[in-house]
């Protein structure tokens, strides 16, 4: 007998799954490395380091900015998750509030929280949500061009031409028809709108 049921693996599979199509719904990197960027710069204000009998206080006179500054990356980072229509405007904000914690917040966290929170925010505004799939095309979209086997086989739009069969007279503009049976759309190779 196995310790591991068959049930716990399958339902671990699912949640995985589950867990991975949420994650590629949203920028969810983005939201991790905002909300990690903002965590050294609420903290290491209030931090006391002990080295030996040492004890190195880094508290400075903005301690509250500091902590406002932290907080509001935690949130613009679980905003990026959980409403990623406002995705551009968290990247933005989470930019901005890291270059403001540079003068306020000990060099931005010493500079760990402040690189975090510039890469999690520019992540954020170069997010773009994937294509949906149709329904019931499988995985993805349908690359252009190609067909299923569900699609039915169209005829061609106008007469058919055979080969050995006469080319079509040229027109008053001195271009020829094409051989099947089309209209001419364009005027020197470019269509009519652009």
């Amino acid at each position: 007998m196995s310790a591991e049921s068959p049930g716990l693996s399958d339902r671990f599979h699912y949640w995985r799954l589950r867990f991975r199509v949420w994650r590629g719904s949203r920028p969810f990197w983005a939201g991790l490395l905002t909300m990690l960027g903002g965590i050294p710069i609420a903290y290491l204000p209030y931090a006391q380091l002990t080295l030996g009998q040492l004890s190195l206080r880094m508290a400075t006179t903005a301690g509250a900015g500091s902590l406002i500054i932290g907080v509001l990356l935690v949130t613009l980072g679980l905003t990026m998750w959980f409403q990623s229509i406002v995705r551009v405007f968290a990247g933005v904000a989470a930019i901005l509030l890291a270059l403001v914690s540079i003068p306020v917040s000990n060099l931005g966290g010493l500079l760990i929280g402040f690189l975090l929170a510039m890469f999690g925010g520019a992540l954020s505004i170069s997010w773009a949500p994937g294509k949906t799939a149709p329904e019931g095309s499988g995985q993805g979209a349908q690359p252009a061009g190609t067909r299923t086997r569900a699609e039915p086989e169209t005829e061609p739009a106008g007469p058919v031409v055979q080969a050995g069969a006469p080319r079509p007279e040229p027109h008053a503009g001195g271009e020829s028809a094409p051989a099947d049976g089309t209209t001419l759309e364009t005027n020197g190779g470019r269509h009519r709108a652009g």
